[in-house]
């Protein structure tokens, strides 16, 4: 391996712990939940799992004779599947003339480009849009279908631009029954001025002032509002991207006529033709109201199962292509649940559904993200140590996360590498997280 060609100079620099620069530099890796049990804190390896639970659901039964019902552990599981890694090398000269006091600045810029790959491939979830990225493992290029939200606020046509609209975000995400603990927001920088523009026009003189200073959300209706310009955007297929009302798809069939746990819905679609990529991965959907003949479907509240004010809506967790005008999606609401009229602990429908029922996909957008409940889960695990060459793993004592950071010189060469790499995985539960949809 050659020594890369650099461009270096004589100058002065300073000193900070490049950890933290990339733990409080980036939301998702700063303010995600990476409090896993002695995980983050062994040594593990691509590869590796953690298992957690989630909120175990039941059925409430009228009258005092009891209908015993299964008790089941739900769990998700987050893989750490991801690994990214930056790498400089210079010659003895180069080191001893020119870089050797100026490794922190070159630290800095390599920590911060490194946290912008994790930060991105962690804010994918939004979208369902983490693929493994590890050519060596057998599933590379596999999606994590059992990240992310189903549920949405926003048309991908309208901006979102004021506090009213983030009201209201929050008030379908509260009707729904998500956690209401540890709220968070995040929207694009780009969309912050817009709604601090609005709010400055109301008569809330306190948050006014705070805005006024800081040109930030902050706290709003019990939710903590972040920026980042990382957040992804999701590309829907031909059908979601076609104007109205050709992007309407009218409900054929679907896999369980019992509504116990329907996981596929045979679609027709107004164009009647053949496209390998009307509907991608990631595509969300809304269940649409005055359909003749055919009641309006509303989500049942997740704990309770009371009928709520929601639109159902789901996600679709493969690409699909259209044959004849027909396409069959393969959908997702919460992890390996569908949508559900049958009377069992996963219900969410209010009615089944039957033929001639219509949906609408959403165009391609920008996503910003409500969750709650602390349910954005990171680990970053420690690596092992990279032997021949001397290796420090710079690791938060109370989260665990860890950087590996390893360096030495090729043996009889003058070539000096250094590299600072990490592994990670990431999930975000489904049922506590909304997708904020903005126009591309």
């Amino acid at each position: 391996m050659s020594t890369p060609t650099n461009v270096l100079q004589a100058v002065q620099t300073y000193q900070k712990a490049e950890l933290a620069w990339l733990l409080n530099s980036f939301y998702a890796i700063n303010q995600s939940n990476k409090k896993f049990k002695d995980f983050n804190k062994l040594v593990a390896n691509l590869g590796d799992t953690v298992t957690f639970d989630t909120s175990p659901r039941y059925m409430t039964y009228a009258g005092l004779q009891i209908t015993q019902q299964p008790s089941t552990q739900r769990v998700q599981s987050l893989v750490c599947s991801q690994a990214f890694n930056v790498s400089a090398g210079y010659t003895d000269q180069q080191f001893i003339f020119n870089v050797e006091e100026y490794m922190d600045r070159f630290g800095k810029a390599a920590m911060l480009e490194l946290g912008s790959k994790i930060e991105a491939d962690v804010l994918k979830n939004i979208v369902s849009g983490v693929v493994i990225n590890d050519p060596q493992n057998a599933s590379f290029g596999a999606a994590q279908v059992n990240s992310g939200p189903f549920r949405f606020y926003g048309d991908g046509v309208t901006p979102i631009n004021s506090y009213t609209q983030l009201a209201q975000a929050i008030a379908n995400f509260n009707d729904f029954g998500s956690a209401k603990d540890k709220m968070h927001g995040v929207l694009p920088t780009t969309a912050i001025p817009a709604i601090v523009g609005t709010g400055l026009n109301q008569f809330a003189v306190n948050r006014n002032n705070e805005a006024a200073m800081s040109w930030e959300l902050g706290a709003f209706g019990g939710c903590e509002w972040f920026s980042s310009n990382l957040l992804p955007s999701h590309v829907s297929g031909t059908i979601g991207d076609t104007a109205s009302p050709n992007n309407v798809m009218t409900v054929v069939s679907t896999n369980d006529p019992t509504g116990a746990n329907i996981t596929t819905i045979t679609f027709s679609e107004p164009t009647s033709g053949s496209d390998a990529n009307a509907i991608k991965a990631g595509d969300l959907f809304q269940f649409n109201d005055g359909v003749s003949g055919k009641p309006n479907m509303r989500f049942l509240s997740f704990i309770g199962h009371s009928v709520t004010q929601q639109p159902v809506q789901f996600r679709a967790i493969a690409d699909a292509a259209t044959v004849g005008g027909a396409v069959t999606v393969s959908i997702q609401t919460i992890n390996g649940v569908g949508l559900v009229s049958a009377q069992n602990a996963n219900q969410n429908l209010n009615n089944a559904i039957v033929a001639g029922m219509t949906v609408t996909p959403l165009p391609s957008h920008k996503a910003g993200l409500l969750h709650s409940g602390n349910q954005y889960y990171l680990a970053m695990p420690q690596l092992p140590d990279e032997s021949p060459f001397t290796t420090v793993n710079m690791q938060d004592e109370d989260s665990g996360a860890s950087i590996r950071h390893y360096f030495g010189s090729q043996f009889g060469q003058n070539n000096r590498a250094y590299v600072r790499d990490e592994i990670h995985g990431s999930t975000l539960v489904s049922e506590n997280s909304m997708r904020l949809i903005l126009p591309l």
